[in-house]
């Protein structure tokens, strides 16, 4: 029986719609608290047909289990700072009452042997269609924007390749991702050091700069 993917992936949009939403919202509170927010940006996107097709057959999953299997037909990828934010979210993510982490894969630390660093969650989402609420599965990834810049490269040649890298290239891959987790290592050392100097950069763009309470007290 041929699918009507139009009706399939409209909640799957939905979902991804709504909590590109919340997941800015809450880089938002964190930029209204003038606090540190763990939160660079956010993207997301349902997998095109194409690919999921592809993908249900390379695993052999059935029809009707489609939806239980294939955990990232909606995702969303969340980009911090600092390796130390990705876990930072990682919490708030359990925190929320309005989805639930249902798996989660530690790529960060325990990274894959191709060099692969990220932090995937799967979440059970609500959508509320007119019909009624429709929970399905999503999956977040969070990483850091060099382990993203890395992981965007590596996927790009693996549609020429198809997962079959050259030897020196597979070499050339895993040494780029660890000079690149090195430098993830590097900033973190400095991370407070930035955060003030970004603090200060943005009080520079029209805000006004939080005075001692001595000063306060002398101005008076």
């Amino acid at each position: 029986m041929q699918r009507d993917w139009d009706s399939f992936l409209m909640p799957y949009q939905q979902a991804v719609s709504e909590l590109k939403i919340k997941f800015r919202g809450m880089r938002k509170q964190f930029q209204q608290a003038n606090e540190h927010t763990p939160i660079e940006f956010v993207t997301g996107r349902v997998k095109p047909i194409d690919s999921i097709i592809e993908k249900q057959a390379r695993r052999y999953i059935p029809d009707d289990l489609l939806e239980q299997d294939m955990q990232d037909i909606a995702g969303l990828r969340i980009m911090c700072q600092f390796v130390e934010d990705i876990y930072q979210v990682v919490d708030l993510l359990h925190k929320r009452t309005d989805m639930k982490v249902v798996e989660e894969r530690d790529y960060v630390t325990n990274n894959k042997p191709s060099g692969y660093r990220s932090y995937h969650v799967v979440i059970e989402y609500p959508v509320q269609l007119v019909h009624g609420e429709k929970k399905l599965l999503a999956e977040v990834q969070i990483r850091t924007m060099s382990m993203n810049f890395w992981a965007t490269i590596e996927h790009s040649l693996n549609y020429k390749y198809q997962g079959e890298f050259p030897d020196e290239l597979k070499a050339r891959l895993k040494r780029a991702a660890e000079a690149s987790f090195m430098l993830d290592k590097e900033m973190s050392e400095i991370r407070e050091e930035i955060q003030e100097a970004q603090q200060l950069f943005s009080y520079g763009k029209g805000q006004n700069v939080p005075m001692p309470k001595d000063t306060e007290k002398k101005r008076d």
